[in-house]
């Protein structure tokens, strides 16, 4: 007798099992001596997850005495945090979130209640002393910021929202704001999630209504009134096959989960109800096993499902169960798992003053790797740089094989064929950040040719070809660069005109 759940439904069915690789995922806290003590978790209000891990470090904001500091150490860091421990506390006042860049493990974004949202750099091993400086500091909010969003795909594009109800996209590289969305929410936004290439995010807001917008556009392209009835904090993530998930509440105040078709938003394509609980439930998703984890604020408990495209479409698999309530999760990108173990998943679970981590594992007895369990994942390296996402581009994420373990690409390869304006290469005694590099295309894969070629014991010039491809992508490269800033002036021409009118 198998325990199934439909739209909110339980029902029986005889001998009916579903075929699942993911049916047994086993949930298992680590030992003490591996969790983190003394981290004084931050008490902020903000319904987030207040940490953020990737395979280098780990992140989670923590209470400051008049302004705002998160701490930061190794991801294999184990023991006592002593109080003297540096932190990066630039901010003048609480910070509500951080997040690590997805084609950088050194780069990590923070939001604060103080209106900006600084970008740092970590330095490999750790911090030594306290940061205060950061590399760019992004100033366009008018209220206090607490969502941040990378782009999934391309460098250096940032997405932020605050409780101005605005959405704005940073070049981080450069420091300037490329888009932003003062209309499209009349009240305050819980939650932004972008689709897997980079072309649209999809929004939960205080209206209750899901909206999906194209930023570059500025355009509202599906909107969804009344996602969840309840009144309080709702959330969004967008699947890899397009789908949407959304938390929320009941008219009833029962937890619930949805999902959504973006190519009819009339009716969800399932949904469930959980329990009766205040914490809103914060949904990470894993897109190379469709598994999505819900993690509720002051729960004991992580469910987990698998979705697919059988009815009832979200499957309830297992959950893990403590005797202390969580303040909030980091959740570790694949890449940084253990595939020796058939770790599909790792939590970092904060509790009072402690960080747990907690594996999610699939039972395997052969010690070979398990290419079903780890198809390719998302990888360092961007598809895009930030010029070409501006100038209307998208490309999915560049895979890498985690069979043996994942390894990070050379950073000389990284810096010299992605370049990294104003993050790229910072001066790590001074903390400063270099010169911007010139834009290069991304086809250039392989090192561009010396300009003289040597062949046998004579030099004969670069061929007329190479020079002309050389010329082209330059050209291009430029004509990208002017594209967008034409967007840009159009942008301030268009706030201007709103501030002559009178409407700002």
């Amino acid at each position: 007798m198998k325990l199934v759940f439909l739209t909110g439904k339980m029902s029986f069915r005889r001998g009916v099992v579903r075929q699942s690789k993911f049916r047994h995922v086993f949930a298992q806290a680590w030992k003490a001596e591996h969790c983190l003590d003394d981290v004084r978790v931050s008490r902020v209000t903000w319904d987030g997850p207040l940490s953020a891990v990737n395979p280098k470090f780990m992140a989670v904001i923590i209470e400051a005495g008049g302004g705002g500091a998160f701490l930061v150490v190794p991801i294999g860091k184990s023991g006592r945090i002593d109080q003297s421990s540096p932190t990066v506390c630039g901010h003048v006042a609480p910070v509500l979130d951080i997040q690590w860049s997805p084609h950088d493990d050194n780069i990590i974004a923070s939001a604060s209640e103080d209106c900006t949202v600084k970008v740092w750099q970590i330095p490999d091993g750790g911090l030594t002393a306290p940061m205060t400086e950061a590399v760019v500091t992004l100033e366009g909010h008018s209220k206090r910021v607490g969502i941040l969003a990378w782009h999934p795909t391309a460098y250096n594009i940032l997405l932020t929202a605050g409780c101005d109800n605005v959405i704005v996209v940073w070049n981080v590289g450069t420091g300037e704001l490329v888009y932003q969305l003062a209309d499209a929410h009349p009240d305050l936004i819980y939650s932004v999630s972008w689709n897997k290439n980079g072309s649209a995010v999809c929004t939960v807001c205080k209206d209750k209504a899901l909206r999906v917008i194209d930023p570059r556009r500025g355009a509202v392209l599906k909107v969804r009134e009344k996602v969840h009835d309840g009144t309080r904090p709702m959330r969004a993530v967008f699947l890899s096959d397009g789908k949407i998930l959304t938390t929320g509440f009941s008219r009833m105040s029962d937890r619930q989960v949805a999902l959504w078709d973006t190519k009819d938003l009339s009716e969800p394509m399932a949904i469930q109800e959980m329990d009766t609980s205040n914490g809103v439930l914060l949904p990470f998703y894993d897109p190379d096993t469709n598994m999505v984890y819900l993690c509720g604020k002051g729960d004991c408990t992580i469910r987990y499902f698998e979705v697919t495209d059988e009815s009832p479409y979200v499957h309830f698999l297992s959950l893990y169960s403590s005797k202390e309530p969580q303040r909030g999760a980091g959740f570790l990108s694949k890449r940084g798992v253990d595939v020796n173990k058939c770790e599909i998943a790792r939590f970092y679970k904060l509790h009072e003053r402690k960080v747990e981590p907690i594996s999610m594992t699939v039972p395997r007895k052969s010690d070979l790797f398990q290419g079903d369990l780890y198809p390719d994942t998302a990888g360092l390296e961007p598809a895009l740089l930030a010029e070409e996402w501006i100038a209307g581009r998208d490309a999915p994420p560049l895979l890498v094989s985690l069979s043996g373990g994942y390894a990070a690409p050379p950073s000389k390869h990284r810096d010299t064929v992605r370049s990294k304006p104003a993050l790229a290469s910072q001066d790590s005694a001074s903390g400063a950040p270099a010169a911007a590099p010139a834009a290069k295309e991304p086809e250039d894969e392989e090192p561009r040719a010396a300009t003289r070629e040597t062949c046998g014991n004579m030099e004969r010039p670069k061929r007329e070809d190479d020079i002309l491809n050389e010329l082209l992508s330059e050209m291009k490269a430029l004509r990208a660069v002017v594209l967008a800033q034409s967007q840009r002036i159009e942008l301030l021409e268009r706030q201007l005109a709103r501030i002559e009118d009178g409407d700002v």
